[in-house]
C-alpha cells in the first residue's frame, strides 16, 4: 500500500487553481475573467482577488486548468496549478 501512494500523485487528475497575485492596473480584467469561469457574482470575485492569494477554482481537469491558466497570465495573474 505504501508504494501505491507515490504512483497515485504522480498521475493526478484533478486540479486546483490558485490565485497568487495579480497586476495591479489589471484587477478589473482578472475579476471579470475568473467571473467567466466560476459562478461568483461582481462582489464575490472582488473579494476574492482581493485577499490573494486564494484558490480561485477547484475539480478541474488538467487541460481545462491550464486553458485558465494561460488565460489568466495573459491578463497579467500570477496562477498556480495545485
Amino acid at each position: 500500500a505504501a508504494g501505491d501512494k507515490p504512483a497515485a500523485a504522480a498521475e493526478k487528475t484533478v486540479f486546483e487553481l490558485r490565485l497568487d497575485s495579480f497586476d495591479a492596473a489589471s484587477k478589473i480584467k482578472v475579476i471579470k475573467e475568473i467571473r467567466t469561469f466560476t459562478d461568483l457574482g461582481l462582489k464575490e470575485a472582488k473579494e476574492l482577488v482581493e485577499k490573494a492569494p486564494a484558490v480561485i477554482k477547484g475539480g478541474l481537469s488538467k487541460e481545462e486548468a491550464e486553458k485558465i491558466v494561460e488565460r489568466m497570465k495573459a491578463l497579467g495573474a500570477k496562477v498556480v496549478m495545485d
